[in-house]
């Protein structure tokens, strides 16, 4: 099958296809992505594996509408962003390294509200 064709390439050539995921945010989160709550996004195929490093630098450039600082410091998100991958605290996930996989879940929730 074409399955098991492709799982014998070598790890140097893996064959990566699209990476179809949903992003959603809250908790003011949202008002950084235009107040849009969910998105379902597809990401390119590449020859790397997709991470969330990788994702948020894809985020910033296709989905962020307004001051990214907000969002990202570095290149992770700032301090006060919560990040669930199918709602597992990415610290538990790998964080940045994570590998996403086809179909998974991504929250961003802000824990920093104005007083």
């Amino acid at each position: 099958t074409l399955t098991s064709r492709l799982s014998k390439c070598h790890k140097h050539h893996t064959l990566q296809i699209e990476l179809s995921l949903f992003i959603l945010s809250s908790g003011g989160a949202e008002l950084l992505f235009d107040g849009v709550k969910k998105h379902h996004v597809t990401l390119p195929s590449q020859s790397e594996p997709w991470d969330v490093k990788q994702l948020l630098v894809w985020i910033q450039r296709n989905l962020l509408k307004e001051r990214p600082e907000l969002f990202v410091q570095g290149d992770t998100v700032r301090p006060g962003i919560l990040v669930l991958i199918n709602d597992a605290d990415w610290e538990l996930m790998g964080e940045l390294d994570y590998r996403l996989q086809d179909q998974d879940n991504v929250v961003f929730i802000s824990t920093l509200h104005g007083g």
